[in-house]
């Protein structure tokens, strides 16, 4: 029978266990209940009168359920077999399995996570135990946060995923959603001899038609006497991912130069001139491709030695390689800050005051190939040195570093513009999918001029560097003390350069062109595939040729300058310690097992701006002391009941911590960072009912509140750029800001000031449901059939102040309402499992141009995974996901819920074959 084991002080050394019942085939336990030990085991207190073999996904939800089970604080897991074996993409996808889960997508696949409705940079992530962080480019630019981007890595390279819901004075600080533990194997436990497992997978999109290679293998090796392992994991994998829809870059309010034949009085419109200036209209409304090619390498090497009975020397390597193309084509129309020059006709204003549908004359038509490429680069070694002085004092040296570096060396764009065209229209009175409807000359080059170009290299880097001694003293049978001093440095780079300009600022132009022009040396005619769009639209135009383009510019010899705005830094050393006891007991006849300690860190912070042209640094420091108790009640041998109390704290986002700020030249708006925000600080309650009904099986609730004393909140005020004191020479030539200040068009106008400041704090609550029912508790012959679901409610309460209101929202990125399930049936041969994961619609950002708030609708993820043994080594496998093709829709407006973006990813199949040896 397989015993897995958690000890409360060693939280982090999980995987050894969960490693040891992975290489048994995962044999479950009769869910007997488990007493703590000195050797950090738990050991059955009723052993149950027979054995049952449980292989496959079944043994995989046992192991977890018996990790959950032995736990002094409330924890949830995946082993091996979920992470080997399930269909998922990416570490972010593997976790959305977990109760009080949800995910966020990039280009359709996981990238970062929310836990119990608090967002990415509230989740602390270790590796093999020690605190990291990695990123990655998203839609935007590279990420810039604490977020954590599980995309980075492969699913196969990890054999356990632990998440701590509630806080102990033992894991590391600075979360106040949760610590997520991944674990990579240790060499040990696969048993003496050789170990060999390789699969292969071909990754098919029904979008695009791509087929792509996945492939993962392990390779390890233990001495006779199971006292010095290695092993080596290596995962490769290559696709190209599409995305088509519709986006409309916002909506705002403006006056046009005439509506219906008249012109407007621009300072002072009447008539339908006031009534259009008052509506919203699409900002910038356009359908595209924005296509995703991924190529993702990761390896992992351990190495396990015990010269002793007492001793282990483990030494952990992880490396990553993320890399990615993206290419985006857009057909557009530039309405924003041009509305003075366009003539509106024939529109209509809805319930909501949005102009859904109009024609246009004299409008800025722009066709765009956006190029990116980007690479992130993760590496990490740690090491950590596990000594027993007696059988009741031992001590682990923990030590390590990693850094990731996410680098941007091309990201251009390149912009065909006929900027009188007539006979465009827009109806947007299906809001999902308008139809955009350009005149006869989108596809002629010669009504366009090459007018525009950009390109903007950037790089962010992460280090980490840690070390810590962790002491454990086991004083009686049931009861043992736990601490010890730590050490924590974390800095944070990030540079960006320009090559922007437009064509007649950097080049000679002709009386009367604002670019050169087009030619078919340097064009191309782009065709827009299956993106929703309905009867009507345009689904081709011409637009610029990346490569013919970017040669007839030498863009890439121009001289890159550096962006102000965008060279900032951070570095963080935080030290302490902590000490935590460790308890069983029993109390008037009941049960009752937990922990109690607390946790003392001092970070000082260094943050590196530019204000005024200077570039300068900001010190400050500060404590926080850290109290957390977890208690168990016992009282049956099948049901637990939970409570928790802590204090914890989240670090500001790096990129609101440093000072200075950066211009965004189209929307005169400057964001700046605050060195001064305070932590985010809290107080933890938690309550949980986990009845183990059955061998295999779990009902439990779990109810959750955090008081959020201090929460840093968007701050906006007016003002001109003068009073910035940002210069004059981070501006581009062409855009509305440079012609305003520089040109001088309208020196005084006010900008939208946005930064950072303290706020008075945040409130949140809910409950956490979730069921694993195996049909065996119905009848023997169902032995193979089961069901898992999970289902969690949130709400808080935020005051935001936007455009000088306050308005009481949840937390941003917070979803009310997530739940996840699944179907399987497994009989160690045959397996198939459909699982559905559903996130409610949730806000990102406060929004600007007059716009309350904006966010992500609800979304609906279907996946499926056949698995049929050939035999003890071989198996076949058939795996589906997105299989309904979700479309992701995003608004702007919390009231109108108006048209940001709507497109969807493709189906992907994989089918392949996996070998163990």
């Amino acid at each position: 029978m397989a015993v897995l084991a958690i000890g409360t002080a060693q939280a982090q050394d999980l995987s050894a266990q969960e490693d040891r019942a992975a290489s048994q085939e995962g044999e479950a336990s009769a869910n007997a209940p488990a007493t703590y030990q000195a050797d950090d085991s738990y050991q059955s207190v009723d052993q149950a009168p027979e054995t049952i073999v449980v292989t496959g996904y079944r043994a995989s939800l046992d192991a977890a359920l018996d990790l959950k089970r032995q736990s002094d604080s409330a924890i949830d897991a995946i082993v091996a077999e979920d992470i080997a074996k399930f269909p998922d993409q990416n570490l972010a996808e593997s976790l959305q399995r977990i109760p009080g889960i949800a995910i966020e997508r990039d280009a359709g696949e996981g990238r970062a996570i929310t836990v119990r409705g608090l967002g990415a940079q509230f989740t602390r992530v270790r590796v093999n135990g020690m605190e990291t962080i990695a990123t990655s480019t998203d839609g935007a630019s590279a990420n810039r946060d604490r977020a954590f981007d599980f995309n980075v890595f492969a699913s196969e390279l990890f054999t356990s995923i632990v998440v701590h819901k509630t806080a102990e004075a033992a894991l590391d600080e600075g979360s106040l959603g949760a610590v997520v533990d991944l674990n990579t194997g240790n060499p040990l436990a696969y048993g003496r001899g050789v170990t060999l497992t390789a699969s292969a997978q071909a990754r098919y999109n029904d979008l695009n038609d791509d087929v792509g290679p996945r492939l993962a293998g392990l390779l390890g090796w233990v001495n006779d006497d199971e006292t010095f392992g290695v092993s080596a994991s290596i995962a490769y994998s290559q696709y190209k991912t599409p995305e088509l829809g519709n986006n409309s870059v916002r909506w705002a309010q403006a006056p046009f130069r005439s509506v219906d034949g008249v012109a407007c009085d621009l300072d002072s419109p009447t008539g339908a001139c006031a009534e259009v200036a008052d509506a919203f209209h699409p900002r910038i409304p356009r359908y595209g491709l924005v296509a995703h090619d991924r190529k993702r390498l990761g390896a992992t090497a351990s190495l396990q030695w015990k010269p002793t009975d007492r001793t282990t020397l483990s030494i952990d390597g992880l490396y990553s390689n993320f890399k990615e193309q993206r290419d985006e084509h857009w057909g557009e129309v530039l309405l924003r800050s041009n509305e003075d020059g366009i003539d509106l006709s024939n529109y209509v204003i809805d319930d909501e005051n949005n102009i859904i549908s109009a024609d246009l004359d004299n409008v800025y038509v722009r066709t765009e190939r956006y190029h990116r490429e980007s690479e992130t680069e993760f590496y990490q070694l740690s090491g950590k040195l596990e000594q027993e002085f007696s059988d009741r004092f031992s001590a682990t040296l923990r030590g390590g570093f990693s850094q990731s570096d996410a680098d941007i060396p091309i990201e251009t764009s390149l912009m065909f513009d006929n900027r009188d065209a007539t006979g465009y229209s827009y109806d947007y009175t299906d809001m999902k999918s308008p139809v955009l409807s350009f005149g006869s000359e989108i596809e002629d080059p010669g009504a366009f001029q090459f007018a525009e170009f950009r390109d903007r290299p950037s790089t962010v880097t992460n280090k980490f560097r840690t070390a810590a001694l962790d002491l454990n003293w086991q004083v009686t049978d049931g009861f043992e003390l736990t601490g010890g001093p730590f050490y924590r440095r974390f800095d944070f780079d990030t540079v960006g350069y320009r090559r922007d300009s437009t064509y007649c600022n950097a080049f000679a132009c002709e009386a009367g062109q604002y670019g050169a022009p087009v030619t078919e040396e340097f064009s191309d005619i782009f065709h827009l595939g299956e993106a929703g769009q309905p009867e009507g639209n345009t689904n081709a135009w011409v637009e610029p040729n990346l490569q013919g383009g970017t040669d007839f510019l030498d863009l890439y010899n121009r001289e890159a300058v550096v962006d102000e705005g965008d060279k900032r830094s951070v570095t963080e050393e935080s030290s302490g310690g902590w000490f935590q006891a460790n308890f069983e007991t029993h109390l008037l006849g009941l049960r009752v097992t937990g922990n109690a300690g607390m946790r003392y860190a001092n970070t000082d912070q260094a943050s590196q701006g530019f204000v005024s042209g200077e570039y300068v640094t900001v010190k400050r420091s500060y404590d926080d002391w850290l109290p957390a108790m977890n208690i168990n009640f016992h009282p049956t041998d099948d049901l637990i009941v939970r409570g928790a109390i802590a204090k914890v704290m989240t670090r500001p986002s790096l990129g609101s911590l440093t000072p200075g700020g950066s211009v965004d030249e189209f929307n005169f708006r400057i964001s700046s960072g605050n060195p001064f925000i305070d932590p985010y600080r809290a107080t933890n309650y938690d309550v949980a009912v986990e009845w183990y009904f059955a061998p295999s099986a779990l009902a439990s609730v779990a109810l959750f509140k955090k008081d959020i004393v201090s929460f840093p909140l968007g701050s906006t005020r007016e003002g001109t750029y003068a009073s910035s004191g940002l210069p004059t020479s981070i501006l581009t030539p062409g855009t509305p800001v440079y012609d305003a200040i520089v040109n001088g068009t309208d020196p005084d106008r006010e900008f939208e000031f946005r930064t950072t400041i303290n706020g008075p704090g945040a409130s949140l609550k809910g409950v956490e449901l979730a069921l694993n029912l195996p049909f065996s508790i119905f009848s023997e012959s169902l032995r193979s059939f089961g069901v898992l679901g999970n289902l969690t409610l949130v709400d808080s309460d935020v005051d935001y102040t936007v455009n000088g209101d306050v308005y009481t929202r949840p937390l941003l990125g917070l979803s009310k309402k997530s739940a996840n399930g699944t179907v399987y049936y497994d009989d160690g041969t045959f397996s198939i499992r459909v699982s559905g994961a559903y996130r409610e619609g949730y806000l990102t950002s406060t929004s600007g141009n007059s716009n309350i708030f904006e966010g992500y609708g609800s979304s609906f993820n279907l996946d499926a995974a056949i698995r049929y043994a050939l035999t003890d080594q071989i198996e076949l496998s058939l795996d589906g996901t997105n299989l309904t093709d979700d479309y992701r829709y995003r608004f702007v407006d919390d009231f109108a819920r108006r048209n940001y973006e709507n497109n969807h990813y493709g189906r992907v199949i994989m089918a392949g074959v996996r070998f163990k040896l």
